[in-house]
């Protein structure tokens, strides 16, 4: 019985020192993670302390640097308020980099003499070239004037479901129609009135020559014979040298009448082209210059063709008044050939200034040989006061209102057509001007805006035409 109770008891003993030991061991190897995790924190305390430390010194460095720039820059704004307030030292101007001191105003105005002589032969040889190729040049110039006239008309029939090139065809046959019956209708008049205005032609020397002999002149009968035979030689002479060389003299008549057939069969189809397809034609010369600089040109070239197209407007307008005017004048005074008389003032009064004078000068003189001196004085007053009406209250206002040029640029532009390109000159040189003045207004008001945008290449133009639809004033769909 003493045996079989001990060993149980044995075995709980066992059990007991394992379980000991088991515990044991649990609890040592907490304690060695206990102090493995203290020895951890203190070396991620230790680091810890190790990175404030780097941050403080960083932030230590950053603030004496800022306070150092600070510091610099307080002292150049003091040195600079200072250079401020101090006496201005003489500016001198800069000094050439040349072998020889040159002061620097001779060379600045050697710099600009020596470009503005190459201008001036640049302009020197242009003028040359389109005066030798004047015979074509001068058609065109003509073609561009009839389209800017004409082109509000193509755009309405246009508008309206015609082709274009119909529009333009029904539109240049309407206007040498137009010119053809004018001429016509005058010439016709002209012919019927020669026979009765040379009898009063030869009537009015008459009076003339006792005016001479009885008047305040007091010319005796010898003095007039002397004046007649001097004419009478002067006439016998010219028709003498060109009775010399008949071959010579019919030579140069047909190639007038040459030039002048050439040249209407330029006006007539340029005109058609520039009405029909002037936005192609414009396109294809817009594509001819650099890609930087085809939208400046594009819009210069239509701001160009409306001041054009408003130009020929006010001068038809112009022209209308005057030939209405003078032919009022001379139907009251009983002149002859008020149609003619109108016609010629009318055409005539597309050179600005000259030409409404020398056909007032053609009236006066038709009233003298027919009516008498006191006839002519009075036509001459009615010429004299429709020329002023229309120069100080009809032109200024329209010309200053859609044109804006000065009555003296019209001036110095009419005389230095006619000094270079004699009476074609004179026709083209105002219109000219004219463009000349709206492109250049054109592009010193879009310069400052363009200065400040952002530089960008301009998009290519497409093959079709300008990189802009055409603007909604008249001669949008012309050259």
């Amino acid at each position: 019985m003493t045996d079989q109770g001990d060993v149980p008891g044995g075995e709980k003993s066992a059990a007991k020192e394992s379980f000991e030991r088991v515990t044991g061991a649990f609890r040592r190897n907490r304690q060695a993670r206990e102090e493995q995790r203290h020895a951890q924190d203190e070396a991620d305390a230790r680091e810890s302390a190790e990175v404030a430390k780097e941050a403080a010194a960083e932030a230590r460095e950053s603030a004496e640097n800022f306070a150092l720039r600070l510091v610099n820059q307080f002292e150049r704004l003091r040195e600079e308020r200072q250079e401020q307030l101090a006496a201005p030292e003489p500016v001198t101007a800069p000094k050439s980099v040349s072998r020889t001191d040159v002061p620097y105003g001779v060379e600045l105005s050697a710099q600009w003499a020596w470009r503005f002589l190459v201008i001036v032969a640049a302009g020197y040889l242009i003028v040359r070239a389109l005066g030798i190729v004047s015979i074509v040049v001068v058609p065109l110039v003509i073609a561009l004037l009839i389209a800017a006239l004409v082109s509000p008309i193509v755009n309405g029939l246009a508008r309206i479901g015609l082709k274009r090139s119909i529009s333009a065809l029904f539109v240049v046959i309407g206007v040498l129609a137009a010119v053809i019956a004018m001429l016509s209708f005058a010439g016709t008049q002209v012919a019927n009135g020669f026979t009765d205005l040379a009898g009063q032609t030869v009537k009015a020397l008459d009076e003339i020559r006792d005016w001479l002999i009885n008047g305040p002149f007091h010319a005796s009968e010898s003095q007039i014979d002397t004046w007649l035979n001097t004419v009478q030689t002067t006439v016998e002479d010219w028709a003498a040298a060109y009775a010399s060389n008949p071959f010579s003299r019919v030579s140069e008549v047909g190639g007038v009448a040459l030039d002048v057939f050439a040249g209407l069969f330029i006006v007539l189809f340029s005109t058609y082209f520039f009405c029909a397809e002037g936005e192609r034609i414009w396109g294809w010369l817009v594509r001819l210059a650099p890609r930087a600089a085809r939208s400046r040109m594009d819009s210069s070239g239509r701001v160009a063709w409306v001041s054009l197209t408003q130009f020929t407007r006010a001068t038809v307008i112009v022209a209308a008044v005057d030939a209405i005017g003078i032919m009022i004048i001379a139907a009251a005074l009983q002149v002859p050939f008020v149609a003619a008389i109108g016609v010629l003032v009318f055409l005539s009064s597309f050179v600005p200034l000259i030409g409404a004078t020398v056909a007032g000068a053609v009236a006066v003189l038709v009233a003298l040989v027919s009516q008498g001196p006191v006839t002519a004085l009075l036509m001459l007053g009615g010429v004299i006061l429709v020329q002023q009406l229309e120069a100080h209250g009809l032109q200024p206002f329209l010309l200053g209102r859609w044109v804006r040029v000065h009555p003296l640029g019209v001036i110095l532009a009419v005389a230095t057509g006619i000094v270079l390109g004699g009476v074609a000159g004179a026709l083209v040189a105002v219109p000219l001007v004219a463009a000349l003045n709206a492109v250049v207004n054109h592009l010193t008001a879009t310069a400052p805006a363009q200065a400040q945008a952002p530089t960008s290449p301009p998009p290519p133009l497409p093959a079709s035409g300008p990189t802009s639809p055409p603007p909604p004033s008249p001669g949008a769909g012309s050259a």
